[in-house]
């Protein structure tokens, strides 16, 4: 017996449009981040707002891989004349990147600000003069 792929609306679309319609979204909440290099550093930038850092994100480094996971549980209630509103969104979301090897643990720093959660992890610096040669095969 063969096992198939299921399609939510019985269509087999490609890849890109799947994941611009967010047809197979981690169950659990997908945390969208940015990783760039800094003077020295791995800078990974999460998208966060409506998280309250203190209690609601929990960041960690353990076998070379970095856990960022956050819940968000929002309550708006809107009463007037007559009238009752009732707004909430809550949510988990998580990501695991793998980090370079060397990484200091003790050395990994997170900080929170409008919305953005913001980990700097010190790049591992190889000695000078080490370097690696890279073939280059032909096509």
């Amino acid at each position: 017996m063969d096992l198939t792929r299921w399609e939510r609306f019985g269509v087999d679309l490609p890849e890109r449009w799947r994941r611009w319609m967010d047809f197979n979204a981690d169950p659990e909440g997908w945390l969208r981040v940015e990783e760039l290099h800094e003077d020295g550093t791995l800078v990974i930038r999460a998208e966060l707002p409506g998280v309250d850092p203190d209690k609601d994100v929990d960041v960690s480094v353990s076998d070379g891989m970095l856990h960022i996971s956050a819940k968000r549980q929002e309550r708006e209630e809107h009463k007037g004349k007559g009238t009752y509103r009732s707004e909430f969104r809550y949510g988990a979301f998580s990501r695991d990147l793998a980090l370079p090897s060397g990484v200091d643990k003790a050395a990994v720093k997170a900080a929170y600000k409008d919305g953005i959660l913001e980990v700097r992890v010190p790049w591992a610096s190889e000695p000078e003069g080490a370097s690696t040669k890279v073939p280059v095969a032909r096509s």
